[in-house]
């Protein structure tokens, strides 16, 4: 555990390392490829959570991981928390493709720490869908401590109700030419928010840099409200790094098209939603997880206002 992640990083960091007792373990060893994707589901039905997931994919090793949150049970608004961490050791030149899926129940408080090493010449994509709970804090941060390592960070969050969703990346750059892309998209309605924290750090030293990070947001109702903040800390030179944010709402010109075509207001919104989405969904390696993500967010989907 204490390898990615440090217990004193904050107070739900400590509460974790404190009482975690069960978790799940996918260890890869060197050389072996895993053709076909692998699925682990953590279930909460009120009460407390405190699951821990090591990943770990010895030298070459290749692998891809979908792991899912849910609420089980009748009752979707159940009272819960959820106080998790994730660890994701890539090793030289390995390959892991990592899909988290969040879908708690809407009482569910959600805080974690999810971190990945990635060491020389090994490749990361991550991908994070964000659709549950009444109010989550998730630090993601993924470390290129290799040379010639890479990394693919993408995002689909969506909000509705009185949702409140924080989700703070990092990509840390250690060692020279490192490669890291971060896409992160929201679509919010009702009285729901959404933060977006992002950092882009380069140690002295990492020159040939080559870092990216973009955060686009959808508003779908004029109450909710999202915060997107991107930042640089550039502390070599040689190096290669941009960021940006937009925040729009929708084309009422595309709704009237849709519309002149037959498709009701919900539909023609659902399926400008889809669309804004639809760059991120590409780059899930998961067709099955492509489809549930979007057929989920879109009955999420209501007349936009």
């Amino acid at each position: 555990y204490s390898r990615a992640l440090q217990p004193r990083a904050d107070k739900f960091a400590a509460l974790h390392a404190a009482g975690w007792a069960a978790g799940t373990v996918l260890y890869v060893p060197p050389g072996v490829v895993i053709e076909q994707p692998l699925h682990t589901l953590s279930a909460l039905s009120g009460g407390t959570d405190l699951g821990h997931q090591l990943v770990v994919l010895g030298d070459g090793a290749q692998a891809t991981l979908l792991a899912e949150t849910a609420a089980t049970g009748g009752d979707a608004n159940a009272p819960g928390l959820h106080c998790g961490a994730v660890e994701l050791l890539v090793g030289p030149g390995a390959a892991l493709r990592y899909v988290n899926l969040q879908n708690w129940g809407t009482g569910v408080w959600h805080f974690a720490h999810h971190k990945a090493l990635v060491e020389r010449d090994g490749r990361l994509q991550w991908t994070i869908g964000a659709l549950g709970g009444r109010l989550a804090k998730v630090n993601q941060h993924v470390a290129l401590v290799g040379e010639g390592a890479e990394a693919e960070v993408n995002g689909v969050m969506f909000t509705e109700g009185r949702q409140q969703l924080a989700y703070h990346t990092l990509q840390h750059h250690e060692k020279p030419r490192c490669k890291s892309d971060l896409l992160y998209k929201g679509a919010l309605q009702d009285h729901s928010r959404l933060v977006w924290r992002g950092m882009i750090h380069v140690d002295p030293g990492a020159i040939k840099t080559h870092a990216y990070q973009r955060n686009d947001n959808l508003m779908l109702s004029q109450t909710a409200r999202v915060d997107s903040i991107p930042g640089l800390e550039i502390l070599a030179d040689d190096v290669v790094c941009t960021h940006g944010a937009t925040t729009g709402k929708v084309d009422e010109s595309l709704i009237f098209y849709a519309s002149s075509r037959g498709l009701t207001r919900r539909e023609a919104v659902r399926m400008i939603v889809s669309g804004f989405f639809q760059q991120v969904f590409d780059r899930i390696p998961v067709e099955t997880v492509r489809e549930a993500l979007g057929q989920a967010i879109g009955r999420r989907v209501r007349e936009y206002a």
